[in-house]
């Protein structure tokens, strides 16, 4: 039979380091990550389902994605692509 622990290093405890890793933190860490990656599947899932309802009446998702994108921009960011995408199309004669 083995006996008690004699002291704070021979008990296992929750945030106790091991191998110098503070396990309590580290799981914390890890299960709010992985709460977060729920949270964003579910939102994924919504704005699937909000793309599907703009297709059902009519606009092109594709396009309403490059306005999403467009909006997250800079104006001067977007007006020097806008700028360099014409200077390209008339370049190959488009």
């Amino acid at each position: 039979m083995a006996n008690p622990p004699t002291s704070i290093q021979d008990t296992p405890e929750k945030d106790a380091d091991v191998g110098g890793i503070a396990a309590d933190r580290l799981r914390s860490i890890i299960e709010r990550v992985e709460r977060l990656e729920e949270e964003k599947k579910a939102l994924s899932g919504d704005i699937k389902d909000i793309m599907q309802e703009a297709k059902s009446a009519g606009f092109d998702a594709k396009v309403i994605r490059q306005i999403i994108s467009i909006r997250k921009k800079e104006p001067a960011e977007v007006e020097e692509q806008e700028t360099l995408l014409d200077l390209y199309r008339r370049a190959l004669g488009m």
